[in-house]
């Protein structure tokens, strides 16, 4: 069953009224098929007016919902042959960062992305994808398995920012986080990143200095969320809508700005309403910008990975 956010209750109670007249249908054998198909495009057709013209809020809201397709949802409708590898030798396994060998549309490639789980449960044990040191090291480890295999680097994006409790410090959050991102950009081999649902702040960008950065129609990237600029500028986050807005968090307004190359397409009412579509879609997008890249030598590769990494935020 789906989970609706706040400006999709219309459609709600639409939908609550067609599976009521279904319900009357199957138990008094009435034929209300007419009524049943004009409420049906109804209800679609007020769907795609709402996510058609989303604002920079509902969007963020849309990127953590709660059903949307996370890491491992990917990999089980986009990869085959994944070989999870873990730890970093140095400290230990990080569950919020995952990541290893896997094959795309018969490509050998290293994914690494971020897990924020789908129940309470995996969610605690996932950190609810804010990413340790650990996690951080973890996924320099497989970069450098990558460059030394001569494998492209896919990473799939989906964290609210690194997380930022006393052991993470303790354990050299920072450091992780700048090794990490050097570490993408001084890749041999292609990479190419997709931010899934919410890209948030350095823990985001320490997997995402790609020289192709991806999104999702309605994930968001920003250097902080909106409720934690809203509290900074106005003291309080119920100005978070507002914050949204003017801090350009969605696809198209990073697309607009160069920060990110290209946008994926997600289903009418957004990708957790049809992960396998949404998977579709970005496995052929991944390929073709591999594919692009593939005809690059190591050199040119880290030449455009720094050129694009520096030149974000200049006007």
């Amino acid at each position: 069953m789906i989970s609706y956010l706040e400006f999709e209750k219309p459609v709600a109670a639409l939908e609550t009224r067609i599976a009521e007249l279904r319900a009357l249908a199957e138990s008094d054998d009435v034929d209300i098929a007419q009524e049943l198909a004009r409420l049906e495009r109804k209800s679609a057709e007020m769907l795609e007016s709402s996510y058609a013209s989303l604002t920079p809020w509902q969007k963020t809201q849309v990127a953590r919902h709660p059903q949307r397709p996370h890491f491992r949802d990917y990999v089980a409708e986009m990869f085959d042959d994944f070989m999870p590898l873990g730890g970093d030798r140095l400290y230990g396994n990080d569950e919020a960062i995952m990541g290893g060998f896997a094959t795309l549309q018969g490509r050998k490639v290293m994914l690494i992305g971020h897990e924020k789980g789908n129940d309470t449960q995996s969610r605690l044990r996932h950190n609810f994808g804010m990413g340790k040191p650990e996690g951080y090291r973890k996924a320099i480890r497989l970069m450098e398995l990558a460059g030394r295999f001569g494998l492209p680097v896919v990473t799939l994006v989906d964290t609210s920012g690194a997380f930022p409790g006393i052991e993470a410090e303790e354990r050299g959050q920072a450091e992780a986080i700048a090794r990490s991102t050097e570490a993408c950009l001084g890749l041999p081999v292609p990479m190419v990143a997709t931010i899934v649902g919410e890209g948030g702040s350095g823990g985001a960008v320490a997997l995402a200095s790609a020289e192709r950065v991806l999104m999702l129609e309605h994930a968001v990237y920003s250097v902080i969320s909106p409720e934690g600029c809203a509290s900074i500028l106005w003291r309080t986050g119920e100005k978070a809508p507002q914050a949204a807005e003017a801090m350009k968090v969605t696809a198209q307004d990073l697309a607009s700005l160069n920060v990110i190359d290209r946008i994926v397409k997600e289903p009418v009412g957004g990708a957790h309403r049809d992960p396998r579509s949404t998977a579709e879609n970005l496995s052929n997008a991944i390929c073709e910008e591999l594919d692009s890249l593939s005809q690059m030598d190591p050199g040119q590769l880290k030449q455009l990975r720094e050129e694009r990494f520096l030149a974000i935020g200049r006007l």
